[in-house]
């Protein structure tokens, strides 16, 4: 049985994962510990808890790998300037040091970084390197439950390659087909986060909140559509594209896109991060979606059609489009789909280790058709009882314990249904993007006004961000189209036609929140503006306590479903530990806060009215 340590850093959302012949151990980004989101370091804290949690030593690991190969980017990175030359001069002068500092001397740093969580012998250490897109594919196949699938991997860039279609057999990953840098679908919806004033890397899920604001039938989305069709992006039949590089400037720029030419092309200006959103910018949201729906559909169109698989498995940044999982579903080109639930670059350092156990140890790999290797995706720490009450000194915190855990999600459900907001916090913390009910803010999805609720009050984020529901899996079809699992939050489904409420006259005309603040549906919560809805079915297999609740709010309202999502606020990794949990409770405007079995009422908390005074003595370490 071989230990194998990923690593995926230096770039964005550092992580560490730690997998034991095969099954995976443990897993953790950076930033969760850290506390800076989308922290690229080394990720020291990350390897330190994977480590713990194996119950190994650095010495003791049977290889060590990093999820992408260094000296293929910088090749490309050269290749790209050389190419493009003279332009983007200044932004080769700006990147060569980088690249020379962190990338070069990338075994350099790791080893130093190694040396940070503890001594070790440096010829016991097997330092290995994957491709970016084959570490995205072993993340995917190697932790599904199929033997035999096609995989689709769509992000950014890795070394050359931007997508790959691939087959997985066995322990065995072949890459048939690849896109390559500068074409890119992920860069292509990255340009337009930045044009739409939200940030690369971290903004493109806001895109996607937004694109339903958009009016369909509206010429100016349908001109908008064209106009990305017939002047950025060339769709080819196979689901490849050719960007038109006259109206992009990430190659070699130090911006995304050229903004006085796309000023041109759309008729407005690039939109700044705080000012208002207008129709416009709904609209041009909701075009390139339908581009990305339009190419991802093609690609997986070409990936049965190059494999004859009859299953798809899918990784990469893009595969967290869930709008575009969820009709590439219902388009049913496969007849299962499984998601990677960290499908980012974090992923990536699971799929690296995956990779080298059994691609390069040529491990045995079993699978039952039906169970993957995720565990719920929750991979992350989890906190003892004595830690909580040590926290809970720390602060001076009022709590009530409930050694019934049955009378503790009475209480909690009860609270819900009558409109609280609640942190929840429990168990082994989640990899990959999503709260999944384990460092969660939950609400009732039945309460008109609870997403301005929690928009503004609790997450202080923008107001037209939606939220999604976590039902219990055996009640999924009551409320949505869904006839397949959604364990991960990473498909969208439309809510089902006797729970929606008629939408009033010229509906598409009206402004973006005059849509918001239209009640559409029964659980108007967590249903969009499309009567769709981002979906976590709740299994009690993998989550019971979780489940435990739903089912005792079902018991209470006989509604099966709870409004959930992240454990943290604007510009903050989700929670991690106990500390993270009640700061972040009492720095937002939540009710109740729930750390395993121990309840916390904002009212009864010290300071609870002065925030400031209560972050001045207890907000930092």
């Amino acid at each position: 049985m071989k230990n194998i340590l990923g690593i995926s850093c230096f770039y964005h959302d550092s992580a560490a994962a730690i997998t034991a012949g095969g099954t995976i151990v443990a897993a953790a980004q950076e930033e969760r510990f850290t506390r800076r989101k989308h922290d690229a370091g080394f990720p020291v804290h990350a390897i330190s808890y994977c480590l713990d949690e194996a119950g190994l030593k650095i010495d003791q690991l049977d290889a060590i790998v990093f999820y992408d190969k260094p000296l293929l980017k910088f090749e490309r990175l050269l290749e790209t300037y050389f190419a493009f030359a003279p332009k983007g001069l200044l932004s080769f002068l700006k990147a060569m040091p980088v690249w020379l500092h962190e990338k070069i001397f990338l075994k350099k740093k790791i080893y130093d970084g190694l040396k940070e969580i503890g001594p070790y012998d440096k010829k016991k250490v097997k330092l290995l390197f994957s491709e970016h897109h084959l570490s995205h594919a072993a993340s995917a196949f190697f932790a599904s439950p199929y033997n035999s699938a096609a995989i689709l991997t769509i992000d950014g860039v890795g070394e050359w390659s931007t997508a790959s279609i691939g087959i997985g057999k066995g322990n065995k990953i072949s890459i048939i087909k690849e896109l390559h840098f500068p074409h890119s679908v992920g860069l292509l919806y990255s340009a337009f986060t930045y044009f739409l004033g939200f940030r690369v890397n971290s903004g493109e899920y806001k895109l996607m909140g937004l694109a339903p604001y958009g009016n369909p039938d509206s010429p100016q989305t349908i001109s908008f559509i064209q106009t990305i069709k017939e002047k950025l992006v060339d769709i080819k039949a196979d689901g490849s594209i050719w960007l038109d590089q006259d109206y992009f400037n990430y190659a070699t720029g130090l911006h995304m896109v050229p903004r006085e030419k796309w000023t041109a092309l759309f008729g407005f200006p690039q939109r700044s991060e705080d000012s208002a959103i207008e129709q416009h910018h709904c609209d041009l949201a909701l075009s390139i979606q339908t581009v990305i729906e339009e190419i991802v559909l093609k690609t997986a169109t070409e990936a049965r059609k190059i494999t004859g698989e009859s299953k798809l498995v899918m990784a990469g940044g893009v595969a967290l489009n869930c709008v575009a999982n969820g009709k590439l579903l219902r388009e049913k080109i496969f007849e299962n789909i499984y998601i990677q639930p960290a499908a980012g670059d974090a992923g990536g350092a699971l799929g690296a280790a995956l990779a080298v156990n059994f691609m390069y140890f040529d491990e045995e790999r079993t699978t039952d058709g039906l169970t993957d290797l995720m565990a719920g995706a929750y991979l992350g720490p989890d906190y003892s009882e004595k830690e909580i009450i040590l926290m809970n000194r720390k602060v001076r915190a009022v709590c009530t314990h409930y050694p019934d855990f049955n009378k503790l999600t009475s209480f909690v459900a009860g609270q819900l249904a009558s409109g609280n907001v609640v942190g929840w916090s429990q168990g082994r913390m989640e990899f990959g993007p999503r709260a999944l009910g384990n460092r969660s803010i939950l609400g009732d999805a039945r309460d008109p006004e609870m997403q301005k609720k929690l928009n503004l009050r609790t997450k202080y984020r923008e107001g037209f961000r939606p939220f999604a529901p976590s039902v219990l899996a055996e009640d999924a079809l009551e409320y949505f189209d869904l006839d397949t699992a959604s364990p991960y939050m990473l498909l969208v489904a439309p809510v089902k036609e006797n729970h929606r409420e008629a939408l009033p006259e010229n509906y598409n005309d009206r402004t973006l929140w005059d849509k918001l603040y239209c009640k559409r549906s029964d659980i108007p919560a967590v249903t969009h503006l499309d009567f769709s809805a981002r979906v976590q079915t709740v299994h009690k297999e993998t989550n019971s306590r979780y489940w435990e609740l739903i089912n005792a709010f079902k018991g209470q309202t006989g509604c099966s479903l709870l409004v959930n999502t992240s454990f943290n606020v604007r510009g903050e990794p989700i929670v991690c530990t106990p500390l993270d949990a009640y700061r972040c409770f009492m720095s937002t405007d939540m009710d109740i806060l729930v750390i395993g079995n121990f309840v916390y009422l904002k009212t009864e908390q010290p300071d609870w009215q002065n925030k400031d005074k209560w972050l001045q003595n207890f907000g930092t370490d």
